[in-house]
């Protein structure tokens, strides 16, 4: 179960690449563009980040990086990020190059666009720190090295060597993630075309710079047809199936319009104006004794605007927590979003409060959470964070199915509850 990390904020993802073994099934798009499992790969690297606590990502493309941009714009319009623009291929270091250029932290995450490699972040960051590297990459135990080679460390994870290894030979091969110090390019001059993997990792001068940990987790690269292939089954997530929801789940709901009488075009000010909706309170009865964990996730852009106290806040959620309890239910925890930028990690559709209940509730199963809201951010926000999503039509009776961030539609919440 991967862990999220508080230290590593900022990632660089390599998305230049042409996808030239991937031409036949994915003809005229950037190799991270290609469609797996109804969207776009990227998709899926950029939540896996952002999951993993990333909240500000640099883009470096190439090969019609129009395509990637008009998807980014479209689709990620809250996300923190900035694009590095090739104007001609500069090899793997010289794209780095130019996005740590735009990178504002001292350490970044960086990883390729057509690969996921689900590493604990939070763990490689602790041994990063340790082994003091400039440079620390993740090494995946593989049987397969006609792409990457074999790494040599020893007990402290410094490399000793990269080794050329026979086909389907066991070993640790680099896996295309790095942890890594923008320092390498004020300390050192690099051309502005190189090669990181050659000229740098496999580069003699620069061992002593360079550490890598083994790390067990889910490993997919789409530049291999076959990989391709695979990854359609595996990023394609089952059908909710409500009968299977036992205490190994978490319930994530919004609040207004879900648990409380919305307001249209304002805000709930104070307790006298909070007012459950019919046989919400009751139904946290059920829902205390069927999921793990109940948590709220909300936007109050209100207190950042001024119009209301934190402190207000606190006293209609202390109302709405009493409610719940007084009719059997509970609620573990509260999280809310004041800000007023929209791309700020904790406001939804951003998964920034989720990844926080999961900083708070480390045996919560990512794989196993629900979002319940009115709004299509709340479903957008559920997706981000890897959720299945149920949408309440309380306040919008437009929303059908099929819809790409839904996975089933309820007139409330009493109605979900009757269905489980």
């Amino acid at each position: 179960m991967l862990r999220t990390t508080s230290n590593i904020r900022e990632a660089i993802i390599l998305a230049g690449g042409l996808g030239t073994r991937l031409k036949s099934a994915v003809p005229d798009l950037p190799k991270c563009m290609a469609p797996v499992a109804g969207r776009p790969f990227i998709y899926y690297v950029i939540n896996y980040l952002r999951n993993q606590g990333i909240e500000r990502i640099v883009f470096s493309l190439g090969y019609k990086h129009e395509i990637v941009e008009r998807y980014l714009h479209d689709e990620f319009s809250t996300l923190d990020y900035d694009c590095a623009i090739e104007a001609e291929p500069l090899g793997t270091g010289g794209a780095i190059k130019l996005a740590a250029s735009l990178c504002k932290s001292d350490t970044i995450v960086v990883v390729n666009g057509d690969t996921i490699f689900e590493v604990d972040l939070l763990n490689l960051a602790e041994r990063a720190a340790a082994s003091d590297s400039i440079c620390t990459l993740s090494l995946k135990p593989m049987l397969q090295f006609d792409r990457y080679g074999s790494v040599v460390t020893n007990d402290s994870g410094k490399i000793i060597s990269f080794e050329e290894k026979k086909w389907k030979e066991q070993g640790n091969i680099n896996g295309g993630l790095y942890l890594l110090k923008r320092s390498l390019f004020t300390q050192f001059e690099f051309p502005d075309r190189f090669s990181f993997e050659t000229d740098f990792l496999q580069n003699e001068k620069f061992r002593y710079l360079l550490s890598a940990f083994v790390d067990e987790g889910y490993f997919i690269d789409i530049g291999i047809p076959d990989d391709f292939q695979k990854a359609q089954k595996d990023l394609q997530r089952p059908a909710l199936d409500l009968s299977k929801i036992d205490k190994d789940w978490s319930l994530f709901l919004d609040r207004d319009g879900v648990i409380n009488e919305d307001k249209p075009g304002s805000y709930i000010f104070n307790p006298e104006e909070f007012r459950f909706m019919d046989g919400v309170p009751e139904a946290f009865k059920v829902l205390g004794e069927r999921f793990k964990y109940n948590f709220i996730t909300t936007n109050q852009r209100g207190v950042g605007r001024g119009l209301m106290t934190e402190e207000m806040l606190h006293t209609i959620n202390a109302k709405m927590k009493k409610g719940i309890e007084e009719a059997g239910g509970r609620l573990d925890a509260i999280y809310y979003a004041t800000a007023l930028s929209g791309r700020d990690p904790r406001r939804k559709p951003n998964p920034g409060m989720a990844v926080q209940a999961r900083r708070d509730f480390p045996d919560i199963n990512p794989s196993n959470c629900l979002m319940i809201g009115n709004n299509i951010s709340d479903m957008q926000f559920g997706r981000n964070a890897g959720m299945y999503t149920v949408f309440l039509s309380t306040t919008n009776k437009e929303i059908r199915l099929p819809h790409p961030d839904i996975d089933l539609i309820f007139p409330d919440l009493p109605a979900f509850v009757k269905a489980l």
